[in-house]
């Protein structure tokens, strides 16, 4: 009886909040998503339910509302679920086609929940084709699964671009959150593989990029921003690496990583790399605490090359490597933006200024790539 009880109640706060959510007209969805994670994290210490099941049911019920301009398909690459996005205006040559993977923590995230943004790249210019990915999810589905879809369902869609009338010199990769973590993962597979079109650019927003530091200036100086949080970033990574988050607080510290791959990446992964502008607030160079093996063991998969694991100062390394090897990178900066913005574009009937301007550089770059 209590348990029902204790389950009626639950439904009834989560019809509730999910009412709140969508409707709310509002400025403070980051603020609501926190109230949210902090109700996950009860359910779970209840065990009504998991953090992620919670957080899974309050991200339903987004849905695209019927675009008389566009021709929508739901198909399948290589088993993998994608939904496809074609402007019914005819063009006057091959289309551009963007691939976009959702972001999410590798744990949330499906069709259904549209990215707004990548609708708004397509009716800025009529002449692409926007694909969206399904992948599969973590903890169920623990690493490279995600990766793995990722890569197969691209390459099936770059064998057979005369069939969707693209263009293959003008393929664009792109991704946000734990999408642009698989995105540049993807890319970085794609560039030894002659076989395929040569892809036009890769396109990240707030990505994942790294599991060595999460004491890096942007971690200390957003960690408790919404709508990731630091302990967050390292929760969702762990939960993709291995389906276990009990070590988090040890990640978080720095004992998963031996000290000689930490010198080894140093070059790279490093506070020294970032520039002193986004040192001056908020942070403190960290001590690693010392390292265990039994929680290296947990997340050594985090140093392969696909899987790339707040997240400003993940794209400022990868720019720089990039840059190092002498790829060119236009950098793009919100000053006044969180983790997530741009996904919130025309949420609930509003939207951020800064995540507007952050959407306009989107586009904007992709024009200049003619």
């Amino acid at each position: 009886l209590v348990i029902l009880l204790v389950t009626f109640i639950v439904s009834f706060i989560l019809a509730i909040i999910r009412k709140i959510q969508f409707h709310y007209s509002g400025p403070s969805i980051p603020s609501l998503q926190f109230f949210c994670f902090k109700q996950g994290k009860i359910l779970e210490k209840t065990g009504i339910c998991s953090q992620i099941t919670f957080g899974r049911y309050m991200r339903r019920g987004r849905r695209l509302a019927e675009d008389p301009k566009l021709f929508i398909q739901d198909l399948q690459f290589k088993k993998v679920p994608v939904r496809v996005y074609q402007p019914k205006a005819p063009s006057d040559g091959r289309r551009r086609g963007i691939i976009f993977f959702h972001g999410g923590g590798w744990v949330f995230g499906s069709l259904g929940k549209i990215f707004a943004g990548g609708i708004t790249v397509i009716k800025k210019e009529h002449a692409r084709l926007f694909i969206q990915f399904k992948y599969r999810l973590a903890p169920e589905h623990k690493y490279p699964a995600a990766y793995e879809d990722c890569l197969h369902a691209t390459v099936h869609f770059m064998k057979n671009l005369e069939h969707y009338g693209v263009d293959p010199a003008r393929i664009i990769v792109s991704g946000d959150s734990a999408g642009g973590n698989l995105a540049a993962a993807v890319s970085q597979t794609l560039a030894s593989r002659p076989d395929l079109p040569k892809l036009r650019a890769q396109i990240l927003i707030y990505p994942g990029l790294q599991a060595l530091d999460f004491n890096l200036p942007s971690y200390q100086q957003n960690r408790g921003v919404p709508l990731l949080f630091r302990e967050r970033a390292a929760f969702f990574a762990l939960q993709y690496l291995n389906g276990d988050a009990s070590h988090v607080e040890e990640v978080l510290e720095g004992s998963h990583i031996p000290a000689d791959i930490r010198l080894k990446y140093r070059k790279w992964v490093s506070p020294d790399n970032i520039p002193e502008q986004f040192k001056v607030r908020g942070y403190k160079p960290h001590v690693p605490h010392e390292f265990k093996a039994e929680v290296f063991e947990k997340a050594k998969e985090s140093l392969s090359p696909t899987c790339y694991n707040v997240l400003r100062d993940d794209g400022l390394l990868y720019k720089k490597r990039l840059e190092d090897n002498g790829v060119p990178v236009t950098w793009y900066h919100l000053e006044d933006g969180f983790h997530g913005i741009i996904s919130l574009h025309d949420y609930g009937g509003f939207s951020f200024p800064a995540g507007k301007r952050g959407l306009d550089s989107i586009v904007n770059f992709i024009k200049g790539l003619y």
